[in-house]
């Protein structure tokens, strides 16, 4: 089932079926560099991760797998999240190099923002990004989301960005 559609794109749940893509996705070395995350051991591991993924069931939305119109390829994933600790909501997105710089990123969490501000009444969604990492800072600035602060991220500098509604 489709949950957000854009001119160009369509996000959906997390599926096994996405699993061998979302793998090769979390494998890229230069797709991964700036996460903080390390790559998917196996695809078994990543199976676990899609399995085991309870945001949908608990907050009624998280990171969706995004797909071309078009062609129905899919090319990384997009979404919300809610960090309980924190109690804050965040924007995240991630994909295949082969995508970047067409405005994908910024096309489907546009559409992420919008619908965690009018479905979900969220009041403010930041974006988090290694202050090296000037791709996701461009998307999340051509987002309309603003400098709030610095952060540590893992040792390394971070900036956090903000929206609100």
């Amino acid at each position: 089932m489709r949950i957000l559609e854009t001119n160009r794109l369509y996000l959906k749940e997390f599926h096994i079926s996405d699993a061998d893509k979302m793998f090769l996705l979390n494998s890229d070395p230069k797709v991964i560099q700036f996460t903080g995350d390390r790559a998917f051991n196996n695809l078994e591991e990543t199976i676990e991760l899609i399995q085991n993924y309870d945001h949908y069931k608990i907050y009624g939305f998280g990171r969706w797998s995004v797909f071309l119109k078009e062609t129905h390829e899919y090319i990384g994933w997009c979404g919300l999240k809610y960090t309980k600790e924190k109690d804050e909501y965040d924007i995240g997105f991630r994909f295949f190099k082969e995508h970047w710089n067409k405005g994908y990123a910024t096309e489907s969490a546009l559409a992420c923002i919008d619908l965690g501000f009018t479905k979900f009444k969220m009041n403010k969604i930041i974006g988090r990004a290694m202050s090296a990492n000037i791709g996701s800072v461009k998307v999340l600035e051509k987002m309309g989301l603003k400098f709030e602060k610095n952060f540590d991220f893992d040792g390394v500098e971070g900036v956090i960005y903000s929206i609100e509604k």
